[in-house]
């Protein structure tokens, strides 16, 4: 090959290179321009932030959930008759129940101390209760007398009762607000994977420790005061400090949950745009909330509407019996004649629950709300069906023992899917900024009412009626869910909490040159895409915060 021809194919192969390189670059130049794009809330330091805080709010919300199951796991000692202390069985009724009687009270308050001293001291102030309701508890058997110590006992219960009612809509209004619409989701279902969570462990220990409920008392009380400790560091959301006109405070917060450096002096334009945005928000809430009447508010088409939505589908949600088989998981099991331990059951039902909450976040927002509850509703109605048809027919069904285990299982993924954490998950998104508080506790409220009530009848209904047609009517109830869920339940998902309050007032998610015309957003203004620079904030700009 001679030395010319040679050097055409260097420089042939050279031009190739330089080519395939300006390519590479050019890739590399789409995919930081990509990453540039991506809002200050949804990038890593922000999100580990936002999910760090979160995961800390919710470690209280544990100890409610190893209220709700601690009857499950201890009435088996506390009726035993060969024990020094024995409950009879209306004492274990009310033992049993007495929490869930105090849960509307909790719901009631939480919506006044959220609008008053915040979100995150009313997270604080329902830990100290659960500290009190738990301590009681472990210390009740210090009395000498029968009847102190019961009496101790159902005060401790009260008093958890009441952390109950507060804990579930706190830490979700608190996730809610901190967060973008696209990670939002993940954040509220913090507070179903904390109660998850509890309940499990509370099988858990009932499992390992099987004749002691004054050692599951205590383990129960130190895991509480860790909880309580882990409340403080927790920032306040910037909505609530911006609405109560504590404005550097805001700024300060916001700073935290979208990533940056609390001294950092650097003019940020898509900070500043959604800083803003959160106070325009809160001086309309702020205006309206003190021109309007408590009348005027409930009368108002964005307020009573989701309010009457969201206590009926409480209403759907306590009458399945979702609750039911939580508190009395070993009791039902016994009932529905499963072939294993009745506790190792209970484990079993606690083990699917959160698994299932774990994956809650990706089905919302890749099915949206509405296909998850529906499909819920659907699945519970067949598994609760399944086991009254074991009842009614037990020879037939014999031939299949695991089948009783199965469907209490499946009931438990069903309902987690949407029916049992649907509720809770919605409160912090249908209500206006300047009512969520007090609307989402008496939502609350009165789904605990339901469930106080509930809780309390099923031993007399299934007295009465027998195990499998109680079995019958959760499954009715289910049954009826499925066209309210699909009919009346809005679907929320990527929408902002203006859209959907925008929603309520007209009928009809509004589209985005609706927003841009109303001088709303239509996504967060975080969400701009060609907001920011590579840290979202223009350097070039000085401004002191």
């Amino acid at each position: 090959m001679s030395s010319d021809r040679w050097e055409t194919i260097k420089l042939e192969q050279n031009g190739k290179k330089q080519a395939s390189d300006k390519i590479c670059s050019g890739l590399d130049r789409s995919q930081k321009k990509e990453k540039k794009t991506k809002p200050l809330g949804e990038r890593r330091k922000a999100v580990w932030r936002q999910q760090l805080m979160v995961l800390l709010g919710n470690t209280g919300v544990m100890g409610a959930g190893m209220a709700v199951a601690l009857p499950s796991v201890t009435l088996g000692q506390l009726t035993d008759e060969n024990e020094e202390f024995c409950l009879s069985q209306e004492e274990a009724s009310w033992f049993s129940s007495i929490n869930t009687m105090a849960c509307p009270l909790g719901g009631l308050l939480v919506g006044l101390l959220m609008d008053r001293i915040g979100r995150k001291n009313t997270i604080l102030v329902t830990d100290i209760c659960g500290v009190l309701g738990w301590g009681l508890l472990a210390t009740a058997s210090l009395h000498n007398e029968r009847s102190a110590i019961f009496i101790q006992m159902l005060i401790g219960r009260f008093i958890s009762g009441i952390m109950i009612g507060l804990c579930v809509s706190p830490v979700g209004v608190y996730s809610a607000e901190i967060s973008l619409p696209r990670i939002r989701g993940r954040l509220i279902l913090g507070t179903s994977i904390g109660l998850a969570a509890g309940i499990l462990f509370m099988y858990v220990l009932g499992y390992f420790i099987r004749n002691d409920w004054q050692l599951i008392s205590i383990i129960s009380t130190v895991h509480q005061v860790i909880s309580t400790l882990c409340v403080l560091p927790m920032p306040e959301t910037p909505s609530w400090l911006m609405q109560n006109g504590y404005t550097e405070k805001a700024r300060r917060s916001l700073k935290y949950f979208r990533g940056l450096n609390k001294n950092d002096v650097s003019y940020c334009e898509e900070f500043e745009n959604e800083l803003n945005q959160i106070k325009r928000t809160s001086e309309q809430s702020r205006n309206t909330a003190q021109s309007e009447s408590l009348w005027q508010a409930v009368k108002a088409p964005e307020v009573y509407k989701p309010l009457l939505l969201m206590i009926g589908f409480f209403a759907f949600q306590q009458c399945s019996g979702v609750v039911v088989v939580v508190v009395f998981a070993v009791q039902i099991a016994t009932r529905a004649g499963v072939s294993i331990d009745p506790v190792l059951c209970a484990v079993m039902v606690g083990v699917a629950r959160i698994i299932t909450t774990f994956f809650m976040s990706t089905i919302f927002e890749k099915w949206g709300r509405k296909p998850a509850g529906i499909i819920s509703a659907a699945g519970m109605t067949v598994c609760m069906l399944l086991l009254a048809a074991s009842g009614w027919f037990p020879e037939p069904f014999a031939k299949a023992p695991p089948l009783p285990v199965v469907c209490i299982v499946l009931h438990i993924v069903f309902s987690t899917m949407g029916l049992l954490t649907l509720p809770f998950f919605m409160i912090s998104e249908v209500f206006p900024q300047r009512v969520r508080g007090s609307a989402s506790g008496f939502s609350v409220s009165f789904g605990l009412i339901i469930s106080f009530a509930v809780i309390k009848i099923y031993p007399t209904m299934e007295a009465v009626m027998g195990t499998a047609n109680v079995f019958a009517f959760y499954g009715a109830v289910s049954a009826i869910a499925v066209p309210f869920i699909c009919f009346l339940i809005p679907e929320t998902r990527g929408r902002t909490l203006l859209e959907i309050e925008e929603y309520f007032k007209t009928g009809r998610m509004p589209l985005p040159n609706e927003m841009a015309a109303l001088g709303k957003p239509h996504k967060n203004l975080a969400h701009d895409e060609d907001a920011g620079d590579d840290e979202g904030c223009n350097e070039s700009f000085l401004k002191s915060t």
